[in-house]
């Protein structure tokens, strides 16, 4: 069986070296090199990095034109396996591989399609999330379903966390799927009518609004580590939340006031109360809640 893989994130580095030892990757399609930090220098992609090690041939393009097609071609691949890419994929592209190309896709489908569904489903409070894998079409996350797996959603899960996780259940689905698929004895299932959408979210969706019920802000801080960080305002600078609990506290004063309390700190909300486990302050590394209170007046204002 010889795939094509096609990925950028670190995740999909996970699966682009499981599925390295067991079976023939002939290409690599990941995104272009991107800059990163205040500096902006160029790095490529965490799956480039891993095919580099591996000694795989890497095609990097943000978008599949024809001359992209073409290399795809040329690698005589069988089959597509795409995690996390990051791009669409034309019809003209879909009909390259004589197998067809399979997404691996952190959500229930049709539930949560889209470029974030594991931040969406922590946003919204989801109890349960799974793993998909299902065959491309020209759909956005439409094609016919070849397996699912449901988890659920463990108390305090992070999108790191959890993607970390769903990652390791679909390396076992995909070892499941694989020889089925070699063998055409495998056999997808029409999507079920309706779903939602789960868009690509912005620094801006990640600021915190302490006139909210401390349990969507813990939500909100949950689903936005480790990008793009949950954040407020801390007198002219920012202040990301790294780290956060809801809790039944009654504070006084006005909302966003933190106060330490027994060696914790707490931000009084619109209900309840949200506290701070770990944070980081502009320009500097992340640190406990507590530590950085103590370095700070006594009734420190949040907005």
């Amino acid at each position: 069986m010889k795939i094509l893989f096609a990925g950028t994130t670190a995740q999909a580095a996970r699966v682009l070296h499981h599925l390295a030892t067991r079976i023939t990757v002939v290409a690599v399609l990941t995104r272009e090199d991107a800059p990163v930090g205040r500096k902006g220098q160029l790095q490529e992609s965490p799956v480039a990095a891993m095919a580099g090690e591996l000694g795989l041939s890497v095609i990097k393009a943000n978008r599949v034109t024809p001359d992209i097609d073409a290399l795809i071609e040329h690698t005589d691949a069988e089959f597509g396996v795409v995690v996390a890419y990051g791009a669409l994929l034309k019809s003209s592209t879909l009909k390259l591989l004589p197998g067809g190309w399979f997404n691996l896709h952190y959500s229930l489908l049709p539930a949560y399609r889209g470029a974030a569904p594991v931040q969406h489903a922590l946003l919204n409070a989801e109890r349960t999330t799974g793993v998909t894998i299902f065959k491309l079409d020209e759909g956005m996350d439409t094609g016919e379903i070849y397996s699912q797996v449901e988890t659920t959603i463990e108390p305090g899960e992070n999108s790191l966390d959890l993607l970390e996780r769903l990652t390791s259940i679909g390396i076992t689905m995909l070892d499941e799927l694989l020889p089925g698929l070699a063998a055409g004895t495998a056999k997808g299932t029409v999507q079920p009518a309706g779903g939602s959408l789960a868009g690509k979210l912005v620094r801006a969706d990640a600021r915190l609004d302490f006139n909210r019920p401390a349990t969507a802000l813990e939500h909100m801080v949950r689903a936005f580590n480790p990008e793009p960080v949950a954040w407020c305002e801390h007198g002219e600078a920012q202040l990301r939340i790294l780290d956060a609990r809801a809790e039944l506290q009654s504070l006084d004063g006005q909302v966003g006031t933190c106060i330490l309390v027994g060696g914790r700190v707490f931000v009084k909300c619109a209900q309840q109360a949200l506290e701070l486990l770990e944070v980081q302050p502009a320009g500097k590394r992340p640190m406990n809640a507590a530590d950085w209170l103590r370095g700070q007046r006594d009734g420190e204002v949040l907005r």
